[in-house]
């Protein structure tokens, strides 16, 4: 039996879960709602303020499946009640952000401004040139676009320039010596 998997999943004050159509799971709280679609085998049961998870059989691909549906409950009901943000740093001569209604506005050394809108259900906060917070109830949404953030400029290994995750650490490089 997965360890993750039979524990249940208790839903706090504040937050409604319904299930709907048998395998589609509604999550409502004060952060928003979500709308998950769980895997036909897997049998939910909401039951006395908690969530269980069963699997039909042994099969490897029911154990896969079982934890990580478990886990996928347990984030969005998470996420409703309290909401996930990551925060990245931005280091480099001239680098800075800022905020412009939806859209993130970015400088980082290109010839031209990158542009990104706010995803829905995603909200983006700039409290200063070099901080970015990037708030949401998805813990998969939010952790998606700080990486497509990120990705624009990477920190690279020789002077830390680009954008990283606050609690990132770059591994440094020592570069070229003269003979």
């Amino acid at each position: 039996m997965s360890r993750i998997g039979k524990n249940p999943v208790i839903i706090p004050a504040g937050v409604e879960v319904n299930l709907k159509d048998g395998h589609v799971l509604e999550f409502k709280g004060p952060k928003g709602t979500i709308e998950e679609a769980i895997h036909p085998d897997m049998k939910i049961t909401i039951e006395n303020g908690e969530i269980l998870v069963e699997r039909p059989s042994e099969n490897k691909k029911h154990k896969s499946l079982h934890g990580m549906t478990r886990t996928k409950i347990f984030n969005h009901v998470e996420g409703v009640l309290n909401g996930y943000s990551k925060q990245l740093e931005i280091t480099g001569t001239g680098y800075r952000a800022e905020k412009a209604g939806k859209s993130l506005n970015l400088n980082l050394g290109f010839s031209h401004p990158v542009t990104l809108e706010d995803p829905e259900g995603i909200e983006v906060e700039v409290p200063n040139n070099t901080t970015i917070i990037v708030r949401g109830a998805d813990k998969q949404a939010v952790g998606a676009h700080a990486a497509k953030i990120r990705s624009y400029r990477e920190p690279e290994p020789y002077k830390g320039k680009g954008i990283r995750y606050t609690d990132e650490h770059i591994i440094r490089k020592v570069g070229k010596t003269g003979s």
